[in-house]
């Protein structure tokens, strides 16, 4: 495999030339949604060719994997300047949409709130900063409260920010990460709630760290990467290890807990009971396996199994020597069981909350009673009940309906904190159209009281939000959001914009998202396809997506829409598509495999080469979701979709924008360079196949909100254009 530094060089005289070039081309073309394929870099296809399990299989763009060749640096100079050339014939509507962009943005909004001891911590963004600062308030939950930390100033351009944050019990102490350029390479920081500073301890190496408190808040479990310098070349993100830190001390001397001789691959996420008597550990195989262990806080004791080599994914709590677990084992859409400490295995857990129709999603301890976030349909609903397993209410979400004649509406509760002992339930609602909102919910008297709601400059009753179903190649009905203007004519000229991801387990509720207002604004259709592959209707949901079964994600994806053209919202020519990571991954495939349904699509950070993706980055973990290529059966499964290998010389190819960054520690970016060399080589079309290379940029985490704004402006001009919004 090769490895490549990301520092990236360039020539100055090089990029004067390509700048001239393609100017003199782009000047001869109009706002029309024609290109000049004559404005690509000259190819350099390479007669490469791979024999994987006795088939001959071409890699003719395998040099664009070494990043640090001069070869690789001056295509990607040269990309870049075209995409740049390209779009910069819309500037004056990218500064139209980065100032509504920055008016929708530019709001006071707050997140929910987080109880610890006396103290309530919240994350805050002020107008245009680049990242949300943490808040702490005293006493009052109504406070007015002080910033405690401020990502803001850890760099001038914004691009070093806060990837993740852990108050202790009594909200003294904040364990925090803190990386560069999107990177998510955290180093732990351990701030001082009173003082508003660091303390001396610091511990490199915690990339996607979870921090379990002791109750006394004296230190904490953790887990970290070993150095990287000390394995194998390819396996910096794995070997990750549990250790147990005393504030106060240097990391070195932490106290090893537990990861070795577990497979390399696995990710551990220790976190503390309710009752912080006890620490629990997850190890995460792929996103449909888990183990799970507890101990005593602050023992030396082995953890104990409480489900091991189940096949299934169970969470858990402790309270009182009981222990509460959520599982999907024995019940695809998951069940609330409890047992004791003393029996935890599976052969002593009793049902405490069935099965639902909908999907257990998500379960707190709050004043000694059971919330339970279900989500039935793609849609929220909160449960309560009493340790037990006896139902007490349904609270009411915004819509419709009081705490007895409640009807579920569409919308999303995407956090709910409280406390053991406190009634105070928090949480925060959503909708597409329906701007995030902070509520307090008491759980004694079931009174609801408003904390804060996010602002937008722009009308949104004039939206609607409607959940259609199609229905998908093999009879498969799949839920689907369209948001659209009331009135809007379903004439079937409306530019619309398709997005899904549908993979790793991973669910897309409805929530508030400024970045469509401006498409919406310009007459625009935005919906959100549930495919499998994700987890919005339980494991089966994603069962039916992954592995041998990943192409139903595409068909899926083709079924929303063909829905869309069919209810008369738009058609081929007026369709795009967009997603990322593994949502790229969608769009690859959908842009090889159906280029006839979509006329422009947008692929962010994604996967294209899916036959060397387990080589790069973090794809080891992966062939659990994908397959194995290096296995002869999986290969088989694996090759039918990869985007890269199914790119046909001669096809018409649906206007494509590719987004990678540098500085991407998950995706790498050879994904993007080989999947838009290829596609610029057969294409026959006279439709736009451009890339862009993010500097200082990385998976998505981290970017500051002016990176965002940038960034969203140029997608949406692109878009636009090729939708024919801008003739």
């Amino acid at each position: 495999m090769l490895r490549r530094s990301k520092n990236s060089v360039f020539s100055a005289a090089v990029a004067v030339l390509c700048s001239v070039f393609i100017a003199g081309i782009l000047a001869s073309c109009s706002q029309h949604r024609s290109f000049d394929p004559g404005a690509y870099p000259t190819p350099k296809p390479v007669a490469w060719v791979d024999v994987l399990h006795g088939m001959d299989v071409a890699d003719p763009y395998r040099w664009l994997e070494e990043e640090e060749s001069p070869d690789t640096q001056k295509w990607i100079e040269q990309q870049n300047q075209l995409t740049h050339e390209t779009l910069a014939r819309f500037t004056d509507v990218q500064d139209e949409i980065a100032e509504e962009l920055g008016a929708i943005y530019g709001v006071n909004s707050s997140s929910n709130l987080y109880p610890r001891g006396k103290r309530y911590f919240l994350m805050r963004r002020d107008g245009l900063e680049n990242h949300s600062k943490v808040f702490v308030r005293e006493g009052d939950y109504r406070g007015k409260g002080h910033v405690v930390i401020n990502p803001n100033t850890f760099s001038a351009d914004g691009t070093v920010a806060m990837d993740w944050w852990f108050p202790s019990p009594d909200g003294s102490l904040i364990a925090y990460g803190k990386s560069a350029s999107g990177s998510e390479k955290s180093t732990l920081y351990i701030r001082d709630v009173e003082t508003d500073k660091d303390l001396a301890d610091v511990i490199p190496f915690t990339q996607y760290c979870r921090v379990a408190w002791n109750g006394a808040g004296t230190g904490f479990y953790y887990n970290r990467s070993p150095n990287p310098t000390t394995v194998p070349k390819g396996e910096e993100n794995f070997h990750m290890r549990v250790y147990f830190h005393k504030v106060g001390t240097k990391y070195e001397e932490d106290r090893y807990v537990w990861g070795k001789g577990r497979p390399i691959d696995e990710e551990p996420r220790p976190y503390a009971s309710s009752d912080k008597k006890y620490v629990l550990l997850n190890f995460f195989r792929d996103p449909s396996e888990n183990d799970l262990y507890f101990t005593e806080m602050d023992d030396t004791n082995p953890f104990r199994p409480v489900a091991e080599g189940l096949g299934a994914i169970t969470k858990g709590n402790v309270l009182d020597g009981r222990l509460y677990l959520k599982t999907n084992y024995k019940a695809p859409r998951y069940r609330i069981c409890t047992t004791t400490v003393d029996k935890p295995g599976p052969e002593n857990w009793i049902d405490l909350i069935p099965q639902q129709k909908g999907v257990i999603d998500g379960l707190r301890i709050v004043d000694r009673k059971l919330v339970v976030h279900v989500v039935e349909d793609v849609q929220s609903r909160l449960l309560v009940y009493d340790l037990q397993g006896s139902f007490l209410e349904e609270i009411p979400l915004p819509g419709a309906g009081t705490v007895t004649t409640y009807q579920p509406g569409i919308g999303t509760v995407s956090s709910f904190t409280g406390s053991l002992d406190d009634p105070a339930l928090f949480f925060t609602f959503a909708s597409w159209v329906v701007p995030t909102t902070a509520y307090r919910y008491d759980l004694r008297s079931h009174t609801m009281e408003k904390l804060h709601q996010r602002a937008c400059p722009v009308d949104l009753s004039k939206y609607e939000t409607k959940q259609i179903w199609c229905t998908s190649k093999d009879g498969t009905r799949v839920p689907m959001f369209v948001v659209a203007d009331r009135d809007i004519k379903l004439d079937g000229n409306n530019p619309t914009l398709l997005y899904a991801y549908g993979g790793f387990n991973a669910s897309f509720f409805p929530y508030f998202r400024g970045r469509i207002i401006p498409f919406l604004e310009r007459g625009g259709v935005w919906a959100l396809a549930n495919i499998r592959g994700g987890g919005e209707l339980g494991q089966e949901w994603h069962d039916g997506g992954r592995r041998e079964k990943k192409q139903n994600c595409f068909d899926d994806f083709y079924a929303a829409g063909e829905k869309l053209i069919e209810l008369g919202y738009t058609r081929p020519g007026k369709l795009a598509c967009k997603g990322g990571s593994n949502g790229g991954l969608t769009i690859g495939a959908a842009v090889v495999q159906r280029p006839d349904l979509f006329q422009a699509a947008l692929s962010q950070v994604p996967l294209m080469d899916m036959l060397r993706f387990h080589k790069w980055g973090m794809g080891a973990q992966w062939v659990h979701e994908y397959g194995n290529p290096d296995d002869a059966g999986e290969f088989e499964w694996v090759r039918g979709y990869s985007p890269y290998h199914n790119v046909v010389d001669g096809t018409d190819y649906p206007a494509t924008l590719i987004v990678t960054a540098e500085a991407d520690n998950r995706v790498d970016t050879a994904h993007a360079y080989k999947m838009t060399a290829r596609m610029q080589e057969a294409t026959s079309g006279d439709r736009p196949i451009l890339i862009r290379i993010e500097r200082k940029a990385g998976h998505g985490a981290g970017k500051p909100l002016s990176m965002k704004i940038k960034h969203q402006s140029e997608d949406w001009s692109f878009l636009m254009w090729q939708l024919g919004m801008l003739e």
